[in-house]
Formats: structure tokens, sequence, C-alpha cells
């Protein structure tokens, strides 16, 4: 039995962002040479999620595709975009004081919605690998969503894969 893990970097934006992540993960896969197992792709941020979909061809004028847009659209609904202080119980006056013992903005703290979102839809995926291949689907693509509207950050987005 191996393990192998493996990192990469994306850059995300200030309103939700849909990295199709895909490619990547093929390519840890394939250093990995692990042919049959289970593959994770993990955030370890707490505003992002990793999901499974298929690809929308169609984008928006952002460069959003519209299905991930309609998601978008959907969680507005029953998570609204944080756009002010009070909105939401979180963040409280002990979370912005520390938020600023750490030189950060206190505006950076109005992303409840972002963390809300990400628990509903998780932070990870797990993918059988079989003959050294994931078993996506014929249309499945991995994404890597950012849902944090309040500044644009670098992301690193993890795969752990076990197996032989």
């Amino acid at each position: 039995m191996s393990t192998f893990h493996d990192t990469f970097k994306i850059q995300s934006d200030r309103r939700p962002t849909f990295d199709d992540v895909t490619d990547s993960v093929v390519t840890a896969l394939q250093k990995s040479k692990i042919q049959n197992g289970i593959l994770v792709v993990y955030s370890q941020h707490t505003t992002c999620s990793v999901l499974i979909q298929e690809a929308a061809d169609d984008v928006n004028y952002y460069g959003t595709e519209l299905l991930m847009q309609d998601l978008v659209n959907v969680l507005e609904k029953i998570i609204p975009t944080c756009r002010t202080e009070g909105q939401y119980l979180h963040p409280g006056p002990k979370h912005i004081q520390a938020a600023a013992g750490r030189n950060e903005e206190a505006f950076w703290s109005l992303n409840t919605d972002a963390h809300l979102r990400s628990v509903l839809l998780g932070r990870s995926v797990t993918i059988p690998v079989v003959n050294g291949e994931m078993t996506l689907g014929e249309f499945g693509r991995i994404y890597f969503a950012d849902f944090d509207q309040v500044r644009a950050r670098q992301r690193t987005v993890r795969v752990q894969i076990v197996g032989e």
C-alpha cells in the first residue's frame, strides 16, 4: 500500500470562483503511479469547497460557468451574501478583536456566508481510482469553489492518494 500527497495553488477573486482542477488532479494521480485505490481532493480553507459536477460549457461575462452561477444563485437564496456587520451573529466583537491582532482588516471577517456555504457543500471529494484512472463518469469534473467575497487570495488544493 502506497500513499502520495501533492498540492497546487489557485488564485481566487472577490466573488465566488470555481476552478476546474481536474487536469491538475490527473497530473497528481499520474505522478503517484498508483493504479487502484482512493483519491481525495481537499480544501484546508474554511470558506472553500470541493465538488464534482459536469462542465457547463457556457460562461457568463465574468467567466463563471453557467451551472456554477446557477449554484451561486440558489445558495444566495438560502445563505445570502454578508453585506454588513450584524447581518449574521458572526463575526462578534471578540472575533474582530482577534482578527485585528492578526493584522486583518475588520471587513475581512464579513464572510460568514462563505463559511456556511462551505459547510453545506463540504470541503473534499473522494474518488475511486481504478486502473490508474479516476472514476468520474463521462462528464464529471472536479471544481475548487471559493465563496469568500471579501478579498482575493491564493488557495492551496491538496490531493491525497492511497492505494497500490
